[in-house]
């Protein structure tokens, strides 16, 4: 059989040549005719395909009377039912409501700075105190004052209570006192503005402005960090807006840390952004000892889909005809010696994750889908399983 095969061969072979020096390839192409030359081509090809088919008749030949043919190596994966879930993924940065720089309110020399960088504070902790330019003295002036004019009030009050005395001294009386007071909190307010507190507990991060400087409202002078209260802000597109809401578990993965941890949405904004047709949302999460700080980046896994019973396979082996269906081969008829034909079944896909995608029709639980070797089998051949 092998010899009819090369004795064949070498007839087409010299066929396509030809004997006829006149009519062979050389010669057309010395001559330099375009139409000679595009007929020739022509035939070539026709005798090409000739060659193709013959081969295929004797492949189909030698396949049916040798037994120690070899066939087409594959591995299978037997599929079944199983849990898929699909994740949006996302970037996110971390991001806390209690970070803030502590600016000064009033004009004037830094007088003393009570904190270092790293100390930890409470909530109303007195920080820094500026320069008051001599506001203490008026205050405790004013104070004096308004002491005076209460006891002429209270005084003036028991007398009128006892009908002694005019209308017009009792009122003046009271009015003087009640302008003392305001005059009073009004300076202890604007004394009150010279002293910096922590509006929250936290660590103070950053000394801005030293001792002994000069400041005016709005300069910086620290700034205050609580890693208590922290949580991750990442921006959806709307076409989640059905599946990533309140509550909707996530997967945090902080790839400079080496750390993940389970989380939940806690908050999904009501508002699309126009300009990016998207949504904020945020995710608490904790502080981890610290190593998690304001504007570290992370990628967030947003569970959108999950099918509690379906099939899946790799991508790998999916294909697309030119019809653009999507297929992939199955073995049937296994044998017990592991022979089996490959059979083409044209599938409909759902949505993929990683490495895998979602069979919706086409596959059941049981079929063994043509894992290796599934590029190069076609329909009905005849193949081994690699076990």
């Amino acid at each position: 059989m092998k010899n009819i095969y090369i004795t064949l061969i070498v007839s087409l072979v010299l066929l396509s040549c030809g004997g006829d020096k006149k009519n062979s390839t050389a010669a057309v192409i010395e001559k330099g005719n375009l139409e000679q030359l595009r007929a020739k081509r022509g035939e070539l090809v026709a005798q090409s395909d000739a060659i193709v088919k013959e081969l295929a008749l004797l492949d189909d030949a030698i396949g049916k009377l040798d037994e120690n043919h070899k066939l087409a190596l594959i591995t299978t994966i037997p599929v079944k039912d199983t849990i898929f879930n699909h994740y949006l993924e996302l970037q996110a940065t971390v991001q806390t409501k209690e970070n803030i720089v502590l600016n000064a309110e009033f004009a004037g020399v830094l007088q003393q700075v009570y904190v270092k960088e790293g100390q930890k504070v409470s909530k109303g902790q007195t920080l820094a105190k500026i320069d008051d330019g001599g506001l203490s003295s008026q205050l405790a002036q004013m104070e004096t004052q308004a002491a005076l004019a209460k006891t002429t009030f209270e005084r003036q009050q028991n007398l009128w209570n006892q009908k002694i005395g005019s209308e017009i001294q009792y009122l003046q009386a009271k009015t003087n006192y009640e302008a003392q007071l305001k005059a009073v909190s009004q300076m202890k307010s604007q004394v009150g503005k010279t002293i910096v507190r922590a509006p929250f507990s936290g660590t103070i991060d950053d000394i801005i402005t030293d001792k002994g400087s000069v400041v005016s409202p709005g300069s910086p002078i620290m700034r205050i960090v609580n890693l208590g209260n922290m949580y991750l802000e990442a921006e959806v597109p709307e076409k989640n807006i059905a599946t990533v809401k309140k509550g909707t578990d996530v997967i945090v993965d902080f790839p400079i840390l080496g750390e993940t941890i389970n989380a939940k949405v806690t908050q999904a904004s009501n508002y699309i952004n126009p300009e990016n047709r998207s949504f904020n949302i945020q995710i608490n999460i904790p502080s981890k000892n610290g190593q998690i700080k304001p504007n570290l980046t992370s990628k967030v896994q947003i569970k959108d889909y999950s099918n509690p019973k379906t099939i899946i396979v790799p991508i790998s082996i999916i294909s697309e005809n030119a019809d653009g269906e999507q297929y992939l081969y199955v073995a049937e008829n296994v044998t017990k010696d592991g022979q089996a034909v490959a059979k083409k079944v044209i599938v409909k896909t759902g949505l993929s994750q990683g490495n895998y995608i979602e069979i919706t029709e086409g596959i059941k639980d049981g079929n063994l889908v043509i894992s290796e070797g599934a590029r190069s089998v076609k329909d009905g051949q005849k193949v081994s399983i690699i076990k």
